[in-house]
C-alpha cells in the first residue's frame, strides 16, 4: 500500500473520529433496550417500515445509528471548521460506526469506566455553555430540548461514557504495539523511491528572553490584596464568587467567578504550589496568599466529592513598575548588540543572560511540542512564531520582539534561525525519527485493521437504507 494512502487514511480517521466526540451530538448515543429482538437475536429479521419509522440507519452489537446523526455530526464538523472536501458521506458514516463497534466491543471486555471522571465532563460542559449564554440555564435546556437539567445531565452523561468506552478501546488496540529499528528500515525499503515522502523546509530557531523583574513593594501589595479580599469574605461576608469575577488576572477562569476544572487527587493537573494548597483546606476554607509562578493566589475550596475538589481561585500578577520594564528592554537591546558585533555568540548569551530556564542550557534552542526534537517544519510552524522569524537569514538575529505568555505579562526576545533545511525528499538517516513515527502509524493502522476486521466477524450488524449502498473498507455488509 503506497505511503501517501496510509498516511491519509491514518490522519483522516483520526481528525474525523476526534472531532465526532464533540458533545453538542447529545442523541448521537442511544443503548438498545434489553426487550428490543433486534439486540437479543442475531437471526431476527428488521422490520424495514418500522426502521424508517424510527430512524435507524444501523445496528451495531448494542448501539444504533439514527439517520439524523450523521447530519447532525457534519453540521457539527463544519461548525468547528473542518475541511470535508473529499471525504464521502459514506466515510463518514463508516466512522461512526467504528465508534459503537469500539465502544461495544470495550462493554464486552469489561473496560472500566471512570464514573468520576465521566461526571466531572459532564460539569465542565455545563459550566462552559452557562459562561458563553450568561448563566442561561432556561435557554440551554431549551436549546437542547430537555425538560430538565437532570435530564440534561443524564444523556450528556451517556454521551461521554460512551466516547469514552470507545477511546479506552481504541487505545487497548493499539497500547502495546512499537516498531524496532530493523522494521523501521524495513519499512522505508519497502517504500518505491518515487513513492518516498517529501519533508517541508525546517527551522531550527533560538531565542534569548528577558523578563522584567517584579519589585519586592509590588510582590507585598499583590498579598496584601488578597487578604483583604479573605477579610472580607470571611468577615463581611461578601462573595468570592463576586471578588474573582473582578478582580481575578486569570482570564480563564475570572468569568466563572473563579471556579477551575474539577481537580483530582488521582489525576493533578494543577502546579504543584497549587495542588498542595488546594488539597489541605477543609470545606468552605480559604487559603492564605500564597505563589505560584503565574503570580499569587487565594483558593476557596467550595466542596469535595470523593476524590473530586470543586475550588475557586483569585489570582493577582504584582504589577511591573515602568523602570523595571525599560531596564529589561535597555538589557537585551545590550545583549543583541554585543551579538550582531560578534562580542559573543548568540549560544553563549542564551546561557549567560536568558531568563528563560526552558532554552537558556540549549543555547536558547525551541524545543518543537509534536516532535520533541529542535526542527520545526516552516508550513506546520506556529503562525506566532512564523510571523517573527519570517525573512530572517540564518544566524541573523531578529529586531527586540516584545512579548507576553501566560505567566509573564510582558517580555522581551531575540530570535534567530540556527539552521535551515529545505523541502527534501526522505532521508533514512536525517529524517529517521520522522520515518519512524510513520512506520508506527502504518504499524498501528494495520493492527486497527486486523482487530476490525475479527470484531466485525463476531458482532451483530446491521446497515438499513442508503448505507448499504456504500463501498466500505471494512466488511460492514459481511450479512448483506
Amino acid at each position: 500500500m503506497p505511503l501517501k494512502i496510509i498516511n491519509f487514511r491514518y490522519i483522516t480517521r483520526a481528525a474525523i473520529l476526534s472531532c465526532f466526540f464533540a458533545f453538542n451530538s447529545l442523541n448521537a448515543q442511544e443503548i438498545i433496550s434489553d426487550e428490543d429482538p433486534v439486540a437479543k437475536k442475531k437471526d431476527s429479521v428488521i422490520n424495514t417500515s418500522r426502521i424508517k419509522a424510527d430512524g435507524v440507519a444501523a445496528v451495531v452489537g448494542d448501539y444504533i445509528v439514527l439517520e439524523s446523526d450523521l447530519d447532525r455530526e457534519i453540521a457539527q464538523l463544519e461548525a468547528q471548521g473542518a475541511d470535508l472536501s473529499g471525504v464521502t458521506r459514506c466515510e463518514l458514516f463508516g466512522s461512526l460506526l467504528e465508534k459503537k463497534l469500539y465502544a461495544h466491543q470495550a462493554i464486552q471486555d469489561s473496560v472500566i469506566v471512570n464514573e468520576l471522571y465521566i461526571q466531572s465532563l459532564v460539569d465542565q460542559q455545563i459550566q462552559g455553555i452557562l459562561a458563553q449564554t450568561n448563566g442561561d440555564m432556561q435557554g440551554m435546556l431549551k436549546f437542547y430540548k430537555k425538560d430538565s437539567e437532570q435530564a440534561l445531565r443524564d444523556e450528556m452523561y451517556e454521551i461521554n461514557k460512551n466516547n469514552y468506552l470507545s477511546q479506552e478501546m481504541q487505545k487497548k488496540v493499539i497500547q502495546d504495539i512499537e516498531v524496532t529499528p530493523e522494521e523501521v528500515r524495513q519499512f522505508f525499503n519497502a517504500i518505491p523511491k518515487d513513492e518516498r515522502p517529501t519533508f517541508g523546509t525546517e527551522l531550527k530557531v533560538a531565542q534569548i528572553v528577558i523578563i522584567p523583574e517584579v519589585t519586592e513593594e509590588a510582590k507585598q501589595a499583590a498579598i496584601d490584596k488578597l487578604k483583604g479580599f479573605k477579610r472580607d469574605v470571611e468577615e463581611n461576608g461578601a462573595s468570592f464568587t463576586t471578588k474573582a469575577l473582578f478582580y481575578s488576572d486569570d482570564g480563564g477562569s475570572k468569568n466563572n467567578g473563579g471556579l477551575l476544572p474539577t481537580m483530582n487527587r488521582k489525576r493533578p493537573r494543577m502546579v504543584k504550589e497549587f495542588r498542595d494548597v488546594a488539597f489541605n483546606l477543609e470545606e468552605g476554607e480559604i487559603s492564605e496568599p500564597f505563589k505560584t509562578d503565574f503570580g499569587y493566589h487565594i483558593v476557596y475550596l467550595e466542596k469535595i466529592r470523593g476524590q473530586e475538589y470543586d475550588v475557586r481561585h483569585i489570582l493577582i500578577r504584582p504589577e511591573l513598575t515602568q523602570d523595571a520594564i525599560q531596564k529589561a528592554k535597555d538589557e537585551i537591546d545590550v545583549v543583541r548588540e554585543k551579538i550582531v558585533d560578534g562580542s559573543i555568540s548568540f549560544a553563549a548569551a542564551a546561557f549567560e543572560f536568558s531568563d528563560e530556564k526552558e532554552t537558556k542550557f540549549e543555547g536558547g534552542q525551541l524545543t518543537n511540542p509534536t516532535t520533541q526534537d529542535f526542527n520545526f517544519e516552516l508550513t506546520k510552524m506556529d503562525t506566532e512564531m512564523y510571523t517573527q522569524i519570517q525573512g530572517l537569514k540564518d544566524g541573523e538575529v531578529s529586531e527586540v520582539i516584545q512579548d507576553e505568555d501566560r505567566i509573564n505579562s510582558i517580555k522581551f526576545k531575540i530570535m534567530t534561525v540556527t539552521d535551515r533545511i529545505d523541502d527534501h525528499e526522505a532521508d533514512f538517516a536525517r529524517d529517521y525519527l520522522k520515518i519512524k513515527e510513520l512506520a508506527l502509524q502504518d504499524k498501528q493502522i494495520k493492527a486497527i485493521e486486523k482487530w476490525q476486521k475479527e470484531t466485525i466477524s463476531e458482532t451483530y450488524i446491521k446497515i438499513n437504507g442508503e448505507y448499504r449502498d456504500c463501498d466500505y473498507q471494512s466488511n460492514w455488509l459481511k450479512t448483506q
